[in-house]
């Protein structure tokens, strides 16, 4: 069921602590659940001595997919129309990401009323590391 039109404000927003201290264990987690053994995410001496990173760091689509949490936590999975971002910086090992999403705009379409959310993703220095849109269904 989608969020009903008059239950969603404009500018209104709602943030989520995605995760606190994200541990190595947890990115080679979704490394198994993905499929993606890139080693820049898994192999530390990989990361460190051939690629010249601090160390690993989690995937793109790791953040990706805990950002949309703080959305599908507010307005559900059945109406999301559509999801996207742009990644801003890398997440590492110990990083606290924080999401929040904020109503842009609602506008009526021919399929009906429709919300825009932009979403934001910082870590625990308060850096950007990723941005995004979305667009959500709304019951009349």
């Amino acid at each position: 069921m989608s969020p009903y039109v008059d239950d969603i404000k404009v500018g209104e927003s709602r943030e989520s602590v995605l995760v606190d201290d994200l541990k190595r264990t947890r990115i080679v987690q979704y490394a198994g659940a993905s499929g993606d053994f890139n080693p820049l995410h898994t192999d530390h001496v990989f990361a460190t001595e051939v690629a010249g990173y601090p160390g690993v760091f989690a995937h793109g689509m790791m953040t990706m997919g805990m950002t949309g949490r703080v959305l599908t936590d507010w307005v559900g999975i059945e109406p999301l129309l559509s999801y996207g971002v742009r990644f801003k910086a890398q997440v590492w090992p110990g990083d606290t990401l924080t999401a929040t999403a904020t109503v842009e705009s609602i506008e009526d379409t021919p399929a009906g009323p429709v919300a825009q959310f932009s979403l934001r993703t910082v870590n625990q220095h308060g850096a950007e590391v990723v941005t995004g849109t979305a667009t959500v269904r709304l019951e009349s």
